[in-house]
């Protein structure tokens, strides 16, 4: 494409730029951005996004609280340029550390469904943290292959997401690594195995449903030679236009000798001297075909036995109200809050819906992803002052009102997470783990 080589090249002289999203499954932006201790400008091509001047904020009460994610303006193009809507199903195939999940969880609520999965279990334990913090009601995390989840779920999606693993040229002026770790041998390798990840990917989408692929490099061998190869692959597919916002901040992809009849000015390029942000590729595909086969997979989460059914249906009555698109089901050895019509596999599921507890002694426990994502739901809630809510951050236990029984904690409208109200006492039940120091 026409490109100012040498404004590309001072562009990546220049600090890398951050960002925000607000996460609307909690919060919208005239709650939330009062409560920043910076100011922010909005994203041109994105509603709920903004450029930030700092990504420091983890001890802020919106970060715990699910209601904001930090993440790169390119990356939060990806997504912009699918254009989910409400109620379809979607599957992110590489998902960790799920800022694309996130951002596609608030896109399709509420009545959508969506599979993030991640191959390596450590990266996936990451996904599921971003998914919990954020409170992602329907969606279920996976620990698996590309290869099983298209042998599992076959062509059930309306979009699937692969934003692949790649060479990381895009990154290279925000991660020192990704230049260390770049080499010729390392692109083809990435491009290979993003070829093996969309030839599972095609497998799982829908008549008439779309594929988006994109990376966070610069090269053509993982980039516009990988969807030539994909389309020449699968005539079944076909390029699609991005939106004008997209087009307005990206170029078009690079032509390539020989590919004439295939519009590869439809992929689109973001640039850091184009608009703020790091290096993206995108190519949005649709598949045309109308003859595919049956879908066979069979849910495999597990219907409560009488016992547990009591418990639960104990604990809900007295604590919170539940949607009644939702049921309660088991994955595993927790209890879960799931939509009817979600899809679990048979295995490698890390969480799946809003996660309820475990039964211990006859009596249910509660996860903290519980009040995190319905703590509005609760018929306890406790209000806490500034100064409470930090030392409730630390983990402390604090003075109380209102009735025993657990407690959805509130700073303003942020809900924090939980609590036991107990004879006057709000014993804390926020993760050592997630605590400020």
């Amino acid at each position: 494409p026409d490109l100012d080589f040498d404004a590309f090249l001072s562009a990546l002289e220049r600090s890398a730029v951050r960002a925000l999203r607000i996460n609307t499954l909690k919060t919208d932006a005239k709650t939330l951005l009062p409560l920043l201790p910076f100011a922010v400008t909005a994203l041109p091509f994105a509603e709920n996004a903004y450029y930030a001047p700092e990504d420091k904020v983890g001890a802020l009460a919106a970060h715990h609280a699910g209601m904001i994610y930090m993440q790169d303006p390119g990356a939060i193009s990806s997504v912009c340029a699918a254009a989910p809507k409400s109620g379809i199903t979607v599957l992110d195939m590489c998902a960790a550390p799920g800022g694309k999940s996130t951002q596609l969880a608030a896109a399709i609520a509420p009545d959508g469904v969506l599979v993030c999965n991640e191959y390596v279990s450590a990266r996936c334990r990451i996904l599921q943290g971003t998914i919990e913090r954020l409170g992602a009601p329907a969606a279920v995390v996976t620990n698996l292959s590309t290869e099983a989840l298209a042998a599992f779920y076959g062509p059930f999606f309306d979009l699937v997401v692969c934003d692949v693993p790649c060479s990381g040229e895009g990154m290279f002026r925000k991660y020192e690594v990704a230049g260390e770790e770049w080499s010729p041998e390392n692109v083809q390798m990435c491009a290979t195995r993003s070829r093996e990840i969309l030839e599972n990917a095609a497998t799982c989408v829908a008549p008439g449903g779309r594929l988006l692929y994109s990376t966070c490099t610069f090269s053509l061998e993982e980039n516009e030679e990988t969807v030539l190869w994909f389309l020449r692959s699968h005539p079944d597919y076909e390029l699609i236009p991005t939106n004008e916002a997209i087009h307005a901040v990206t170029k078009a992809g690079v032509r390539l000798a020989g590919a004439e009849d295939i519009p590869l000015n439809f992929c689109r390029r973001f640039y850091p001297h184009i608009a703020d942000g790091e290096g993206q590729f995108v190519a949005l595909m649709q598949r045309k075909t109308n003859d595919l086969p049956t879908i066979h997979y069979k849910d495999a989460s597990v219907a409560l036995s009488k016992e547990e059914a009591k418990i639960s249906d104990g604990f809900i009555k007295s604590t919170l109200e539940i949607p009644e698109s939702m049921q309660i089901r088991r994955i595993g050895d927790r209890l879960a809050i799931l939509k009817k019509d979600s899809a679990v596999p048979p295995r490698a599921v890390f969480s799946c819906g809003v996660c309820l507890g475990q039964i211990e002694k006859g009596r249910l426990i509660p996860h903290h992803q519980l009040f995190s994502a319905l703590g509005h739901r609760f018929f306890r809630k406790a209000a806490l002052s500034c100064e409470d809510a930090m030392r409730y951050l630390h983990g402390e236990e604090l003075e109380a009102e209102g009735e025993n029984g657990y407690t959805a904690v509130f700073f303003g409208p942020i809900c924090l997470g939980g609590a036991k109200t107990a004879n006057g006492r709000l014993k804390n039940h926020y993760p050592k783990g997630l605590r400020n120091p």
